[in-house]
């Protein structure tokens, strides 16, 4: 486990759970309660409707505390002159071709890695530093990280589907009192229009990170311009290194496990670190 003491970053992480237990609060009390206190659609909201939270919940905490792919420190202090020398024969050369050394961390990185000045670290396969989970999006972790954003996407949908419901639908049992009546009307207000914000940004994000994905580029490699040299792969396989070898169904719970280094079998630069 890590945790970053980024200042925004724990901001950030406060406003999300602010947004979410209130989006929570106003579906139980002043839709489900209000609206549907004697129907089994209450019931079922309600439980729906906290599944969606829970899993978002256990999603971005995963996303928080899980290690993104932070790149070992040596032990001992390495000699990077070997790196400069015009020798290009040998296996341990062309191994070394990819791999880059971060004079901040001291260390040899492997492919598509770079330093986080954030974190202070050298991430694999770094997308970006997100502050909404005060973490790097990075190999490791970049599974929560899509959950967390599909299931604030589906909670915001889920809410502004709730509050037109409570008011196409007639209410036969609701107060007729009027400060009840505007009490309602603003909290569902404010539901709405922090749905809206909040889905649109994270749908957003998703659909450039989904293209990521299936570009098998981070969001460094494009600003960079590096293009991966692999061998093109199905889109099915992209999204399995991303979110493991485990059935497609499984692929929303933030349970499973972490799909395991792309880069262990090319990591001979680091087994003398750990």
């Amino acid at each position: 486990m890590m945790f970053v003491r980024d200042p925004c970053g724990i901001v950030c992480i406060a406003v999300t759970y602010i947004a979410v237990f209130y989006a929570d609060y106003v579906v139980v009390r002043w839709i489900i309660l209000h609206t549907m206190q004697e129907s089994l659609w209450g019931a079922f909201h309600a439980v729906t409707f906290n599944t969606v939270i829970l899993l978002l919940t256990l999603a971005h905490l995963k996303a928080v505390c899980s290690d993104p792919g932070v790149v070992p420190l040596p032990q001992t202090r390495m000699d990077f002159s070997d790196i400069h020398t015009g020798s290009s024969g040998g296996d341990e050369s062309d191994e070394r071709d990819d791999w880059t050394v971060c004079t901040r961390c001291e260390t040899y990185r492997p492919p598509r890695a770079h330093h986080c000045r954030i974190c202070k670290r050298c991430i694999r396969r770094m997308d970006h530093h997100c502050p909404w989970i005060n973490n790097c999006v990075g190999e490791r972790n970049q599974k929560y990280f899509l959950q967390f954003l599909v299931y604030v996407g589906a909670l915001s949908l889920y809410a502004i589907c709730l509050v037109l419901m409570s008011w196409m639908f007639d209410c036969p049992n609701c107060s007729n009192d009027i400060t009840i009546k505007q009490t309602r009307i603003l909290h569902c207000v404010i539901l709405v229009l922090e749905s809206v914000l909040f889905g649109m940004f994270v749908i957003a994000i998703l659909v450039y990170q989904f293209q990521a994905i299936f570009d098998d580029e981070t969001a460094i490699d494009k600003i960079q311009g590096n293009r991966s040299h692999t061998k093109r792969k199905s889109a099915f396989k992209l999204l399995a290194q991303v979110c493991g070898k485990s059935h497609p169904l499984l692929w929303l719970l933030p349970c499973q496990r972490t799909p395991k280094y792309f880069y262990r079998k090319e990591d001979p630069l680091l087994d003398h670190q750990v």
